[in-house]
């Protein structure tokens, strides 16, 4: 379909961005599609430049090897070599940053990372979801036994020994242990701990105990803190787990992936326009918090949807709300790649550009909401396989158009560089 003079756009993604992507944004079609023909008359003939200076580095260096096949190579003068074509560049003086509006978990906490392909929907719930996850559910500690079905009374009783020593570690007691206990119940404002023997103990830094759900005297879960990060001890005497434990433990879960990069790259496969509007229709979903996946599992129909946050009663009086999702990046593709489903004066455009246009659009429904992914306001751009200081700048200048066409304020967008320079 031709959207203006010079810009055509393949039937399917002209769709999915008018009927779909757009509304609720206050963004009109023309305002889209005209940005979009703004940003490829400036970042086109730029990229394909740097692109052509990419071809003549690896033509320089392909020469210089095959000069010394077969004979010894000297590093020192393959360094001077590299620095002499521009390959490498000195590095710059020391500087700092001060970028605003960043979630702590970028800025301040450190925890483990997700990569999934966007693609999948239940894959990418599932990672969106792997904020919080079972210690008694992994099989990462104890695998399940081959063959076997429903709960392993074997196999749960070394996950539940696993547990309590993890517990020892990160949340140690005043006295005891967390294998001998037989009741967490909130005393005062703080967790006091029966053990089996009739003796009663806290935490040995009483601090660590955030908060709880249920009623002080029978928890339902515990909420205790570890160097900002979070263990929730479950208690559920009905649970078939926590019906044989002394203390009624039926799980304890861990803050685990903090972020999940959402990709639309190397773990994906997108040929054409109905592939690729799938990979934005499910990052649309998940900016606007309703994607949903259902799958077979058991004889029975699951759906699967982002979690809800978690929600616990502070020591102080108040409350405690955690966010029970992972803060999600989205990967873009890289700037070598072209796509057929828009074309601009009759020829493919570089994919990086509908990606970053459309991602970032789709982040409006999250930063105009209830910022459920970003209560800073930000959106993540994970920008990967480019070279060089210059590849960079001009990525940058991109996401700077791409704010402008969408009304951002500058430096919405944050960029996670990943580059093939070294």
């Amino acid at each position: 379909m031709n959207v203006s003079n010079n810009l055509s756009v393949d039937d399917i993604l002209n769709a999915f961005v008018q009927d779909e992507l757009l509304l609720g944004t206050g963004i009109a079609p023309a305002t889209f599609w005209t940005g979009l023909e703004q940003v490829l008359a400036e970042f086109g003939p730029r990229n394909a430049e740097l692109l052509s200076r990419r071809d003549d580095l690896q033509a320089q260096i392909d020469a210089w090897w095959r000069e010394r096949r077969g004979k010894s190579v000297d590093a020192t003068k393959q360094t001077v070599f590299l620095y002499k074509i521009g390959y490498l560049v000195p590095g710059p003086a020391p500087f700092q940053i001060a970028t605003q509006n960043v979630d702590p978990e970028i800025a301040r906490t450190a925890g483990p990372q997700l990569v999934v392909p966007v693609s999948n929907g239940r894959y990418a719930l599932n990672a969106a979801n792997a904020r919080w996850g079972s210690l008694y559910g992994t099989d990462a500690i104890e695998p399940p036994v081959a063959g076997a079905r429903g709960y392993n009374p074997e196999r749960g009783a070394k996950v539940i020994a696993f547990a309590r020593a993890f517990l020892d570690k990160a949340a140690p007691l005043a006295s005891g242990s967390h294998a001998d206990a037989a009741a967490y119940v909130v005393s005062s404002g703080t967790l006091a701990v029966r053990l089996r023997d009739g003796a009663e103990t806290g935490l040995l830094a009483p601090s660590q105990f955030i908060g709880w759900r249920g009623e002080i005297s029978t928890p339902s879960a515990v909420l205790l803190g570890h160097h900002g990060l979070h263990l929730e001890i479950q208690i559920d005497r009905a649970h078939n787990i926590g019906k044989d434990d002394a203390a009624g433990v039926a799980d304890v879960l861990v803050e685990a992936a903090l972020t999940a990069i959402q990709d639309c790259e190397d773990s994906v496969a997108a040929v054409d326009a109905e592939d690729k509007t799938g990979v934005y229709r499910n990052w649309l979903g998940l900016m606007r918090g309703d994607l949903e996946a259902s799958f077979a599992k058991g004889g029975r129909t699951e759906v699967r949807r982002l979690d809800e946050d978690r929600v616990y009663s502070a020591p102080n009086g108040g409350g405690v709300t955690l966010r029970g999702r992972s803060l999600m990046l989205v990967r873009n593709v890289g700037h070598h790649m072209t796509t057929e489903m828009v074309r601009w004066s009759g020829q493919p455009v570089f994919e990086t550009v509908i990606d970053a246009l459309v991602t970032v659009t789709a982040a409006l429904h999250d930063l105009n909401g209830a910022r459920r992914n970003s209560p800073a306001g930000s959106v993540y751009i994970v920008k990967p396989k480019m070279h060089g200081p210059d590849e960079v700048a001009l990525a940058v200048r991109l996401f700077d158009m791409v704010e402008d066409v969408l009304g951002l304020a500058r430096n919405t967008v944050k960029l996670g560089v990943m580059c093939a320079f070294h």
